[in-house]
């Protein structure tokens, strides 16, 4: 797999310090560790409100030591930036174009030898939405790992990871769920950010 700002030597612990730093100026706090058993698994990227959601959230996966790689809408991966998005993680998603994108995730993170974090927005959007994409619970279900609830609350300035969910194929159940995790949680944009279960 192509190697990424997480795991380029020498420059990944520069920017973790970096990072560590950023956050401690900005007088963010971060929580949580990621248990070994879900060192390959689908992260949650929730409430997603901002432009700004994308730097915090690399700086906060580097205090938490995390690799992961991230769901991004295809035009900010053109020219001349792709490139560059991509070392920071990024997967272009088309949206335009019908493809298996659940299944084709799933099997890079089986297929994945050192630990994968897949990171995924259920809103796919920055835009205000009460429907949540289920694409990361399926993603999550085929490739057999668990859903990790991470967060980002500009209210408070706590990030982190929150507790494991397992997929019990009961979608509707678990969507209501995980959702009610999230309600307490405010976006940059907080508006912009639907929690509750449809």
């Amino acid at each position: 797999m192509q190697r990424t700002i997480f795991t380029t030597p020498l420059v990944s612990p520069f920017f973790r310090v970096l990072s560590l730093a950023c956050l401690k100026l900005a007088g963010w706090e971060v929580h949580g560790q990621l248990p070994e058993h879900a060192r390959k698994s689908v992260l949650i990227a929730a409430p997603h409100t901002s432009n700004w959601d994308l730097p915090m959230t690399i700086m906060v996966a580097f205090a938490l030591r995390l690799r992961p790689r991230w769901m991004g809408k295809a035009s900010i991966f053109r020219a001349p930036f792709g490139g560059i998005m991509r070392w920071l993680g990024g997967m272009a998603v088309d949206r335009s174009k019908v493809n298996n994108l659940v299944e084709s995730s799933a099997q890079a993170i089986r297929d994945a030898a050192d630990p994968l974090q897949l990171i995924v927005p259920p809103e796919g959007t920055r835009s205000k939405t009460r429907h949540w994409k289920t694409g990361f619970y399926h993603i999550a279900r085929s490739a057999e790992v668990p859903i990790v609830m991470a967060f980002m609350d500009y209210s408070t300035k706590r990030s982190g990871l929150g507790p494991l969910f397992e997929p019990t194929g009961d979608v509707a159940a678990d969507l209501a769920a995980i959702k009610a995790f999230y309600k307490p949680f405010k976006g940059k944009n907080a508006d912009q950010f639907e929690s509750e279960a449809d």
